[in-house]
């Protein structure tokens, strides 16, 4: 008996629904895929033939078709939206040979309540068709970032995720705390310290349910702040504006892979999903709300930047444009405004088309060079003589007699042994006897005497007294 069954790769019957295999113009195959885990939904048309009904094939199977189609000499474009599977099988279409894109997601059918893997493969594959002729609105084909910039931009994702996760443990705690025992817990309750503290006031219960959370906080933080490291020591060596910091610009660019893919201006606001909405008809023009079609993640950043730089830079020309609806408007709508604009600027700044001082951005003060230690000199340096400061000891007086001069009188070089010869390593009197109290106070004396100085001064004193005497008699 013969077998009139066909199958997929059946040139006769891909001549019936194709238009032939032999004209050189239906030798381009246009695949819409829709993909899941194990599977992947194929819709196929060979040059301006009939759209058959989509197939379920392995992502095998799919690869081995393209590869043979190749091998022909067969050109063989591909469709099929971003999502949660990433990149993988675009790079392994275009390693088999194939044309693929990646579209935007979009709503595929405005009419019927229906859908399903094969009826949104077959109009992706509508849609390509008509892409491929020369309609660039019926697709919407996004950029594929490397393997570098997709595992960059994943740290700040990773980031984001381990802030929500401390969030919802403290969270937890907290309404751990609340159903028991009609208490709550302040913020950073997991910490070290805060923890030792509230731990006691806690009840036995609540406390053996909360340790296991207070490790697994801990352990989320470290996790984060690794991460932040780690961003941050990407554009550490740059000089980043006041108030916009490292990590903001860091992530900011994660999430942007390379400015230098944005022709105007336009694009840039475009990415950020900051534009709004519009409905309007004849010479009635509204607006509405942002219309949030681009990167969430970026637009969040970009807010989170606005305010700061609200603060920490005053000239920022944005800011000086949007002054008065500040003061007087609504604060929020401004800064989502301003994060379009602070988007452009960037785009501006990063790609040199303009510089931060241009931008009214100020940069933080660079610390001075640190100045080499000098080499250490083991020679004793040359001291000018100088007089005894007040405060200074009669041991350090004793120790210069010629650059010193004590109102006591000058110490006699000789008076320095003599008096450690007496002392023998105990404290003298004369090291705690201060300079500049001798009209004030009695010098200590040694063993009932007079220091040698004064004794010496006191017979000075006594010969000058007498020759005064002398020489201007005192008359009664």
């Amino acid at each position: 008996m013969k077998n009139n069954t066909t199958t997929l790769h059946d040139c006769k019957l891909e001549s019936i629904r194709f238009g032939g295999c032999g004209n050189s113009e239906a030798m381009v195959w246009k695949l819409g895929l829709d993909i899941e885990l194990r599977a992947v939904a194929v819709a196929m048309q060979c040059g301006r033939g009939v759209i058959g009904p989509a197939a379920k094939w392995s992502r095998e199977q799919l690869l081995q078709w393209v590869k043979e189609k190749r091998a022909r000499g067969e050109a063989v474009h591909t469709v099929y939206e971003s999502c949660g599977f990433g990149y993988t099988l675009h790079e392994q279409l275009s390693a088999a040979g194939a044309n693929s894109l990646v579209s935007t997601p979009m709503r595929l059918n405005l009419e019927r309540k229906r859908k399903n893997d094969r009826i949104d493969a077959r109009e992706l594959c509508v849609r390509l068709s008509r892409y491929l002729d020369g309609q660039s609105h019926e697709l919407r084909p996004i950029r594929i970032p490397s393997r570098c910039e997709q595992r960059r931009r994943e740290l700040g994702r990773q980031r984001e995720f381990w802030k929500r996760e401390v969030r919802r443990l403290e969270n937890h705690g907290r309404a751990l705390r609340i159903e028991h025992e009609h208490e709550t817990l302040e913020a950073g309750w997991a910490g070290p310290r805060k923890w030792k503290r509230l731990a006691p006031q806690c009840s036995q219960f609540v406390r053996e349910q909360l340790t296991p959370v207070v490790a697994q906080i801990r352990s989320a933080k470290a996790q984060l702040d690794r991460l932040s490291e780690q961003i941050e020591s990407l554009v550490k060596k740059e000089q980043i504006p006041v108030g916009l910091g490292a990590l903001t610009v860091s992530l900011i660019e994660g999430e942007v892979c390379q400015w230098e893919r944005f022709a105007h201006r336009k694009a840039v606001g475009s990415y950020t999903g900051c534009c709004p909405s519009e409905h309007s008809s004849g010479p009635i023009q509204r607006f509405g709300a942002i219309d949030r079609h681009g990167n969430k993640h970026l637009r969040v950043l970009l807010v989170e930047a606005v305010w700061r730089l609200l603060r920490w830079q005053p000239h920022w020309h944005a800011r000086q444009k949007y002054l008065l609806k500040l003061r007087h408007g609504s604060k929020k709508k401004i800064a989502v405004a301003l994060a379009r604009q602070l988007a452009i600027d960037l785009w501006r700044w990063r790609t040199g088309r303009a510089s931060a001082q241009e931008l009214g951005w100020s940069l933080p003060t660079l610390p001075l060079p640190e100045q080499p230690k000098p080499a250490l000199v083991f020679t004793k340096p040359h001291q000018p003589r100088q007089s005894v400061p007040q405060g200074g000891t009669l041991l350090d007086a004793a120790a210069d007699p010629k650059g010193s001069s004590l109102r006591m009188g000058a110490f006699h070089p000789q008076a320095l042994p003599q008096v450690q010869a007496r002392h023998h390593g105990r404290r003298s009197p004369l090291t705690t006897a201060r300079i500049g109290a001798g009209d004030r106070e009695k010098p200590p004396h040694i063993n009932g005497k007079p220091p040698i100085a004064e004794q010496t001064d006191l017979g000075k004193n006594r010969t000058n007294k007498n020759e005064n005497l002398k020489q201007h008699p005192v008359r009664d």
